[in-house]
């Protein structure tokens, strides 16, 4: 990878700027997709109070709030993907891969099947559950401090029991339980409204600045404990704070739109490459998640006319190459990831 420098940075906020333009293109041509097709044009006048009724109620009620979750959901897998691929300087390290999606996958299914949702809904249950395997893959991890090479074995070992809990959990349920669980596992917009939107906002108003914020002390942990340590950061805290940011974005975005696949995985990838630097670049990751998660909800809802598949399907078809892609030069570098 080339060094980071001022030299990338044009490049830099020239990508983040076409990244922009497209989500905007993405999440309008959305709005504008449905049983009453609206003008991309009609659709910008509604969002800001200008166009008629009827419509400003089929773009603003109906149909916003499932873009809104696209949006910051993909943002939120984005930003935190590159948090801990940067945190652990391994490309493989993601949400997806040390068991936080899984765990609340676990979660929400243990509330369908067996009935413990006591009335929490599957948001709750989601972000409950990613929350405590976040903890447990922590403190299973932790030996005078916390390494990321440790992180991600706990995590897969983790991801491993989560998954095999969930599997079992929906062999044992009902039919319609069944059927109600795998909806929401594979990651969906579908049937979203202003209930999903809300939490997720309200974090990402809090969490996000604040990803952006450790960013910056990230590049300084890369150069090594003891250089950052003479630099004046504390390491170790450094880490606790990416780790509970990181989990709580993945956390909020999992319990509004699922676990959707891939995402936390390829996104900062692609926006590292795009960007030519030596990191996922948050924002750009940020976006690229985003563009991934609208892109993919329009193709999973125009491929099969009338049906409108999930939108976890498309994103594991596009994402699962990539994961190959990233293996296959882990191994040819010979660092195994």
């Amino acid at each position: 990878m080339p060094p980071v420098s001022g030299v990338f940075r044009p490049r830099l906020l020239a990508l983040c700027a076409l990244l922009a333009a497209a989500v905007v293109g993405l999440f309008c041509w959305g709005l504008s997709f449905g049983d009453f097709p609206i003008a991309v044009t009609d659709v910008v006048r509604a969002l800001f109070g200008s166009a008629d009724p009827g419509t400003e109620l089929v773009v603003r009620e109906l149909r916003l709030p499932r873009a809104l979750v696209g949006l910051l959901a993909g943002i939120a897998f984005g930003v935190s993907g590159g948090l801990f691929q940067t945190l652990t300087r391994n490309p493989l390290a993601s949400p997806d891969m040390i068991g936080l999606t899984q765990g609340a996958g676990t979660a929400v299914v243990a509330g369908i099947v067996l009935g413990w949702d006591g009335g929490l809904g599957t948001q709750t249950l989601g972000l409950l559950g990613a929350l405590t395997t976040a903890l447990l893959v922590y403190v299973l991890a932790w030996r005078r401090g916390t390494t990321g090479y440790r992180i991600i074995l706990v995590g897969i070992g983790i991801a491993w029991i989560c998954t095999s809990a969930t599997d079992y959990l929906v062999a044992r349920g009902g039919r319609f339980q069944a059927q109600a669980a795998l909806g929401w596992l594979v990651g969906n917009l579908n049937n979203r409204t202003w209930t999903h939107v809300t939490p997720l906002a309200v974090a990402m108003a809090v969490l996000l600045p604040t990803a952006l914020l450790l960013g910056r002390l990230l590049r300084t942990v890369q150069l090594g404990h003891d250089v950052a340590t003479g630099l004046g950061t504390r390491v170790q805290t450094v880490h606790l704070a990416v780790l509970l940011t990181g989990v709580g974005l993945v956390a909020f975005a999992t319990a509004a739109a699922g676990p959707v696949a891939f995402v936390a995985l390829a996104a900062p990838q692609i926006a590292q490459r795009l960007a030519g630097t030596a990191w996922p670049p948050p924002v750009a990751a940020g976006l690229t998640g985003a563009a991934m998660v609208l892109g993919s909800d329009l193709i999973a809802r125009t491929l099969i006319s009338g049906t409108e598949l999930p939108v976890g399907v498309v994103t594991g078809v596009l994402g699962a190459p990539v994961l190959l892609w990233l293996l296959v030069r882990a191994n040819r570098a010979g660092s195994g990831g």
